[in-house]
């Protein structure tokens, strides 16, 4: 049924009339099915160019850039909706399904995989290179450009006193000390409470964990009616005095790119709030 499945789509892709592009447009055309990339691409690619982006980017509690992604089509990442807009390439990453990756080859379309950015330098390599795959090198350079000034503006002022963060979200998974945003929250002037309790990406910890050794501010990352999101808010936690909690949303730290400026600055705003 496969194997008939994707003549089918061969077929299909062979009879349907590509994207009207001219002669002089050597650009390919994208589908994006990685979020991460979805962002980027939003800001590297010419108009037309990104033909879809992942349904994970019509979700606003996810997306970095939920405004923007609205504008272009969003995919569940199946062969047949690939194959229906006959892009050049698919931008992925390493769950994409071996099946899908194998029927993408047979079609004729490329695939890249785009890895995790776990820190400032591999976003920034990141965007280079979604740019260049685009054919819009400058475009990614301007982005870099604005994620550089925005670390610069970022810097905390004289006379700032450290204080410990902890990124912590639904369920009581923190982010780890081995992420992009541990990085972000020490640019900031923060001190990433996770690198001290020797927490890694995606550990636990519990309501009565914080309450016996709370760090200085609890960033809170999910909104208040999601079921999973009820420890955030819990009562007991208003009694923990000097503790100072503020909204971090997911959308500022699941993925870098441009969502480094605007979490930058929203760890800014509440730099602010605390005072010196």
């Amino acid at each position: 049924m496969l194997a008939i499945g994707l003549a089918l789509l061969q077929a299909l892709a062979g009879c349907a009339a590509p994207p009207a592009r001219s002669a002089s447009d050597e650009r390919p055309t994208i589908v994006s099915l990685n979020l991460c990339a979805d962002a980027i691409l939003a800001q590297v690619t010419a108009p037309g160019q990104l033909l879809a982006v992942s349904h994970y980017s019509h979700n606003p509690g996810a997306s970095p850039l939920p405004a923007t992604m609205r504008r272009f089509p969003a995919t569940g990442g199946t062969v047949e909706e690939i194959a229906a807009l006959v892009p050049d390439l698919v931008i992925g990453d390493a769950f994409t399904p071996p099946a899908t990756r194998s029927a993408l080859e047979r079609l004729g379309i490329g695939f890249v995989a785009l890895p995790i950015d776990r820190d400032l330098a591999a976003s920034k390599a990141q965007v280079r290179l979604l740019a260049e795959l685009a054919g819009h090198p400058a475009r990614g350079e301007a982005l870099v450009g604005r994620i550089e000034r925005s670390l610069a503006a970022a810097a905390p002022p004289a006379g700032w006193r450290q204080r410990t963060a902890l990124v912590w979200q639904g369920g009581g998974i923190v982010a780890g000390d081995d992420s992009l945003v541990a990085e972000l929250l020490g640019k900031a002037g923060f001190a990433p409470a996770a690198a001290a309790r020797g927490l890694g990406q995606g550990a636990i910890v519990s309501l009565e964990q914080m309450l016996a050794d709370p760090p200085q501010v609890i960033l809170a990352a999910g909104s208040p009616g999601a079921e999973e999101n009820r420890l955030l808010h819990h009562p007991a936690l208003a009694r923990l005095g000097d503790v100072r909690r503020a909204s971090f949303e997911p959308g500022y730290f699941y993925c870098g790119g441009p969502s480094i400026p605007r979490a930058l600055a929203r760890l800014r705003q509440i730099r602010g709030a605390l005072g010196r």
